[in-house]
């Protein structure tokens, strides 16, 4: 391992892999902001395929019987 760094400054290393991280976490913020469903500065979330809390009932078995 002690190689790799003897040909890559681990400085310069680091800054890179920062500066890569930062833009790919700027670049998702930007993708889910263009969205309807994802956009949380427009206001009010737009819920699609919600699971009505009344129907879940249906879905739990009776154990009287």
């Amino acid at each position: 391992m002690w190689r790799i760094w003897m040909i890559f400054d681990p400085r310069k290393t680091l800054v890179v892999q920062g500066v890569f991280l930062f833009a790919l976490a700027v670049m998702i913020h930007l993708v889910l902001l263009s969205t309807e469903r994802f956009n949380w500065l427009e206001g009010a979330p737009v819920v699609t395929g919600a699971l009505d809390p009344t129907g879940i009932l249906g879905l739990i078995p009776t154990m009287i019987g």
